[in-house]
């Protein structure tokens, strides 16, 4: 029996199979995640904007608040300047543009913020208010009260909507926090998607809320009309517009900077990129 060895040509594997363009590296020198700025984050579906670097408008519409207290601009924002909060809020009491029943169905929202716990006090980063009603459409509230101002290592994120039948839908960080303080900026996002009724907190690039599934149909968010917006606090802060007697919440103390506020839920990838950008200056 002999052996046979058949000889053959080699052939050599082709890298690209699917004749994909060429990638050149100086295309992404300078970017944070592919990007270059924080504005090309899904731009077609930014629904309103702070940026806080020249005023205190809303930038899409170029509103200004109608009432604010204990409110400044300074220095060392997370791009250009930044909001200051002493016990103070901005409220705008008109109804954004796109801020409709029709067209704001899922939604994303991102902040950044220097804040520390109180021990004593809740603090509404943000509301879609509904006027004279305690709870709005949209309630980004943070339990500051639930520990000293030396803890700031837990800051309990609590946020809330509210659905087709007035009712209310929540999520909260029961375990992951990200870090706070007054010499940190952290990043918080909020994302909404109507089709999967899921409700995410995310804090510094992380997901972080313990109880996204918050269902549908009669669970789904509603943007219930009129509305207005307030920016650290609820009307129970603001003089000339309390509607009943609570006083779990206080008007904020801290900074704020970089509102940004979706009509869609925005894929994992580009919230870390978000993150990632602000760190960047970017």
């Amino acid at each position: 029996m002999s052996l046979v060895i058949m000889g053959g040509s080699s052939c050599k594997k082709d890298g690209n199979p699917n004749n994909l363009p060429p990638v050149n590296p100086a295309d992404y020198a300078g970017t944070v995640d592919g990007f270059t700025s924080s504005d090309e984050i899904f731009p077609a579906n930014l629904v309103a904007q702070w940026t806080f670097d020249a005023d205190l408008n809303e930038k899409l519409s170029n509103s200004a608040p109608t009432q604010s207290a204990g409110q400044s601009l300074v220095d060392g924002g997370v791009i250009g300047k930044a909001l200051s909060l002493n016990a103070g809020y901005l409220y705008y009491a008109k109804q954004f543009p796109k801020f409709t029943t029709a067209s704001l169905t899922s939604f994303s929202i991102s902040a950044f913020i220097k804040i520390l716990n109180n021990g004593t006090k809740r603090t509404m980063l943000m509301q879609m208010a509904r006027p004279t009603i305690f709870n709005g459409n949209i309630n980004f509230a943070l339990n500051t009260n639930a520990n000293p101002p030396s803890n700031t290592d837990i800051l309990r994120i609590q946020p809330t909507f509210t659905t087709r039948t007035g009712g209310t839908q929540d999520n909260l960080n029961s375990v992951l926090s990200p870090k706070i303080g007054m010499d940190k900026w952290t990043h918080l996002v909020l994302t909404y998607e109507a089709t999967t009724g899921v409700f995410n907190i995310w804090g510094d690039g992380v997901k972080i809320g313990q109880f996204p599934n918050r269902g549908t149909g009669n669970n789904n968010f509603q943007c219930w009309e009129p509305n207005e917006f307030i920016i650290g606090s609820n009307y129970n802060g603001i003089p000339g517009k309390t509607v009943n007697a609570d006083v779990a919440f206080a008007p904020m103390t801290g900074q704020v900077d970089e509102i940004r506020i979706w009509d869609r839920s925005l894929p994992d990838a580009f919230i870390i990129a978000l993150f990632n950008l602000g760190k960047a200056g970017k």
